[in-house]
């Protein structure tokens, strides 16, 4: 698996109790189980939901599923 496929795991992972639509980037970091400090990590490539909140645009709200929210973080981050 990549990097780019293991960090999208990880975060649908732990999104997978989050009642969705989310509507605002308060509501996505609070969705997360330790929220902004949830963390996703592959070898050296490390990731906290507060530094992936950075990546997203007001215009990208509302989220309708935890694989779109990983798909547009992955994407802006580059992996």
């Amino acid at each position: 698996m990549s990097v780019r496929d293991e960090i999208h795991a990880q975060i649908t992972g732990a999104l997978k109790g989050a009642k969705f639509p989310l509507k605002s980037p308060g509501e996505l970091l609070a969705a997360f189980p330790d929220g902004a400090n949830t963390t996703c990590q592959v070898g050296d490539v490390k990731m906290t939901a507060g530094e992936a909140g950075k990546l997203l645009k007001a215009s990208d709200f509302p989220f309708r599923s935890a694989a779109q929210v990983a798909d547009v973080i992955v994407q802006r981050a580059g992996l």
